[in-house]
């Protein structure tokens, strides 16, 4: 391996953009394997497996000397922080930094099951993703190669479409959401390039990262984007390389000055985020086998998803580590939102 940090990723994984993205703005020097790509030389065999198989993986130098498989891209952020000094993706105010904890979980946990949701519901995305993940491993294989290949990979992602919580009923609700995040976002940027201010958060890169496949990817959702907000498209576009831009500490928005989008931002992750994250962890708790709410006036149904109670879980804890006065500062600013609610107390 060489002294650029490693990591192993795909061109449709979210995660794997969000983070490339973030390299790139960051002036951290990389170098990408695609995950289970052909074209990559023999020295990929001996790299560490993390516990859990998940994009993209990260190979830092571990204390024996040897790399360290570590996923999860929102850690992974902070670690980088401490690693990588300069152009820090974290604002420099507590509150703030908090509420872009927030929106980032919103774009990693809840936005993605619109990415999913779309991939794998309609049948021109699923004949489009079907044709083209396949080709990213194996771009010399021949048709009769790839068919087999291209079956497997919708089959087994259609199977999966529960896990995120896409179904019959649940499909008005994450659609729904999705127009009026795409509204939300393009109303905001008459006002700032980026959710925070004028320089990009951690939460600008999670929604980068759904957003290159729901705006620029699949076919209906891109179209989606196309007929409700081109800025947004655009954004997408500017977002995916920000290694020119100069960020400086006042471009970052005074949380009591911020527009009126960025609360509807928040009103938007209180309507349907904040929900689907209490019913999943009572559900969790409660060794229940389903997930049954309400989410903006339909009802939701899906199985229990525990890593999602993890992320309650640390939420709660981020809100915790600030101050009194930061904690009072970010209830006054999600006054109305719905996201109080994440830390009310049971009962």
């Amino acid at each position: 391996m060489s002294d650029l940090l490693a990591l192993k990723g795909a061109p449709g994984s979210p995660y794997t953009r969000k983070m490339l993205a973030l390299l790139r703005y960051r002036r951290i020097p990389y170098r990408l394997i695609v995950s289970g790509s052909n074209i990559f030389g023999s020295d990929i065999d001996d790299l560490p497996q993390p516990k859990v198989q998940l994009l993209p993986t990260f190979f830092f130098a571990g204390e024996d000397g040897g790399l360290e498989a570590v996923v999860d891209s929102t850690p992974i952020i902070r670690r980088l922080e401490e690693i990588y000094p300069g152009r820090s993706v974290l604002p420099h105010d507590p509150a703030l930094r908090f509420l872009d904890y927030l929106l980032e979980d919103y774009a990693d946990e809840w936005l993605t099951k619109a990415m999913f949701h779309y991939r794998w519901y309609y049948q021109a995305d699923i004949e489009k993703a079907g044709a083209i993940l396949p080709r990213w491993r194996n771009l010399t294989a021949t048709e009769e190669e790839l068919a087999p290949l291209s079956k497997t990979v919708r089959e087994r992602q259609i199977s999966r479409l529960y896990v995120v919580g896409s179904n019959d009923t649940t499909a008005p609700v994450i659609e729904n959401s999705y127009k009026r995040l795409l509204q939300i976002m393009s109303a905001h940027m008459n006002q700032a390039a980026f959710m925070f201010g004028n320089r990009p958060g951690a939460s600008d890169f999670g929604l980068y990262g759904q957003l290159t496949q729901l705006a620029l990817f699949d076919p209906t959702p891109m179209g989606v984007a196309e007929e409700l907000a081109m800025r947004v498209v655009a954004w997408v576009g500017v977002v995916d390389d920000l290694s020119g831009h100069e960020p400086e500490d006042d471009q970052w928005v005074a949380l009591e000055d911020a527009p009126g989008t960025l609360h509807a931002l928040f009103t938007e992750l209180g309507t349907v985020y904040v929900p689907a994250l209490l019913a999943n962890a009572a559900a969790v708790d409660s060794g229940a086998v389903e997930v049954r709410t309400e989410i903006d006036g339909a009802a939701w149904v899906q199985e229990p998803f525990p890593y999602q109670a993890k992320c309650l879980q640390w939420i709660r804890q981020e809100f915790v580590r600030l101050d009194e006065t930061d904690r009072v500062r970010v209830m006054d600013f999600l006054d109305a939102t719905g996201c109080h609610e994440l830390f009310a107390k049971p009962g």
